[in-house]
């Protein structure tokens, strides 16, 4: 079998002109939202000043739902846990300062997390959910893995190439991740020695956790996760180390890092910073990165979380992303739409990444081998489309190893459907997004804009608790959004939608949101 021997036509376009009609309207200005930060709000104090035990996550996250099935009333689904909310009584003052440097916080949030998916929205509350805007996920069948990739997982699969490798992952693919990130930094000078591929984003920051914060001196300083956050990335931080809690205020589209560059210390172990936010879609600015990298000890390690980092156009990311201390993290779950797939990779200084090896080695051996050929092809691809190769030559098709047995006409018939499909991809999920956020300013809602990823954070009216707000609105509408709060946004209603899903999917929830987004709805 010869690589790209067979690969189907490119996946039609999905976004009908309903959608991109909409998309062309300016959102209504009353319903647009230009500033948002996760504070500390009264709800999330009152919850700690009840709690018998404010260490106790558990009993927090059953006092948080407790509330909720509270105010219910006769809605309400489990009476012992709106009994054990009545059961209560306030029993402390708290301050947000104490909810952000505990440790019980980032469990919390994660149990309720853990709740909203398994007991809620795909347990008990699964026949309700009709559109599940929800998911944090793309459409796979719709916009899934490009098909020249898919086919490099046929290739893979019939050359039988799923054996052992290197505990970093197989050189030429390290060699493609190089170069193709290169051309994303100008400056960077990255080779295969600042190359990791790992088994997916949550996986890598997990293992660099670990990596990082066990085994050498304890620091006095707590490591700093920016919030809003992925409870995950959060909690696997918190369980090697104590975290402080830092809120970013989101403004236009952009993120401000004043907060956390006040929080350093000489002693900060580790920063995690998600480079595009977490339900917001607002980017950091590029300059407060920057300051960031350079006000940070050499001893404190930069991770950077760029999976959301796509479908938008971002400004130049500056050379310092490559600084000795400073990890980037990729995966295919977002940008090729492959979650399933636990596939991608993260850069670090060659210093760091010959320590990583052995730690990698000895706890779970090597990424999977099988996936080797498609983030090869990816990479490789990925880069001649942002350097504008409209058409490869003889130069692109040696960049691949003979056994490949590259012939010329396949690969550019290859590099056609996928460009076709990548940017057909991106202006769908462009428009279905533009169009998601004029309709959620109609209903009346206050949406805040995103500049990139396939989600939109929106408050809507009526809710001063965002996962009081999930339940209502399920029940009501049939209609499931995520509540804010399990990003640690840990204040008011705002909630997640998703908008990667079917335009009549889409336009059908949110004509139900408008028709029972009456005054006072939900209060």
């Amino acid at each position: 079998m010869k690589l790209f021997e067979s690969v189907p036509s490119p996946r039609p376009c999905h976004a009908p002109p309903d959608a991109r009609e909409t998309a062309a309207r300016p959102p209504q200005p009353g319903g647009i939202r230009d500033v948002f930060t996760p504070a500390v709000d009264h709800r999330v104090l009152e919850v700690y000043a009840r709690a018998r035990d404010p260490h106790d996550a558990l009993e927090l996250r059953n006092l948080w739902l407790g509330r909720v099935e509270h105010e219910l009333g006769g809605n309400a689904l489990r009476p012992a846990l709106a009994e054990t909310w009545r059961a209560s009584r306030p029993r402390r003052a708290v301050e947000p300062e104490e909810v952000l440097s505990s440790r019980a916080t980032v469990r919390f949030v994660k149990e309720l997390f853990n709740w909203f998916f398994r007991d809620d929205l795909y347990g008990e509350l699964r026949d309700n959910a009709r559109y599940i805007l929800s998911s944090g996920s793309i459409d796979e069948e719709r916009w899934g893995l490009p098909q020249s990739l898919k086919e490099c997982i046929r290739y893979a699969l019939d050359r039988d190439w799923y054996g052992y490798s290197d505990s970093r992952g197989r050189v030429p693919a390290r060699e493609a991740i190089a170069a193709y990130e290169n051309a994303r930094i100008q400056g960077a000078r990255y080779g295969t020695e600042n190359v990791a591929i790992t088994m997916g984003g949550t996986f890598a920051i997990s293992t660099l956790a670990d990596f990082v914060l066990h085994g050498g001196p304890r620091s006095p300083s707590p490591a700093l996760c920016a919030i809003p956050n992925y409870p995950p990335l959060v909690e696997t931080i918190a369980r090697r180390h104590d975290v402080q809690l830092v809120p970013l205020v989101s403004q236009d589209g952009q993120t401000s890092l004043d907060p956390l560059i006040a929080a350093l210390t000489p002693d900060t172990p580790m920063v995690m910073l998600q480079t595009v936010g977490n339900p917001t879609g607002a980017a950091v600015a590029e300059a407060d990165l920057v300051r960031l990298i350079r006000a940070a000890s050499p001893s404190t390690v930069i991770v950077l979380d760029e999976c959301h980092e796509w479908l938008g156009d971002y400004e130049k990311r500056s050379a310092d992303r490559a600084a000795p201390q400073v990890v980037r993290v990729s995966s295919l779950s977002k940008t090729w739409s492959a979650p399933g797939l636990k596939a991608g990779w993260f850069l670090a200084d060659p210093a760091f990444i010959d320590e990583y090896y052995e730690y990698a080695s000895s706890s779970f051996g090597g990424p999977p081998s099988f996936f080797y050929t498609t983030i090869e092809v990816l990479a490789r691809l990925e880069r001649w489309l942002i350097t504008g190769v409209e058409t490869p030559g003889p130069a692109e098709a040696k960049e691949f190893e003979s056994g490949y047995d590259i012939d010329l006409a396949r690969l550019r018939n290859a590099y056609r459907g996928y460009r076709a499909e990548r940017l057909r991809r991106a202006e769908d999920l462009t428009v279905l997004r533009d169009a998601a956020t004029v309709r959620l300013s109609e209903i009346p809602g206050r949406v805040l804009p995103p500049r990139f990823s396939i989600n939109t954070a929106v408050e809507l009216p009526g809710w001063d608790d965002s996962y009081r707000c999930f339940r209502d609105v399920l029940r009501e509408t049939g209609v499931s959004v995520f509540p804010g709060i399990l990003t640690f946004c840990l204040s008011g209603g705002v909630v997640r939608v998703t908008t990667a899903r079917p335009w009549d999917e889409l336009s059908a929830a949110f004509d139900r949101l408008r028709s029972h987004a009456a005054p006072g709805y939900g209060g």
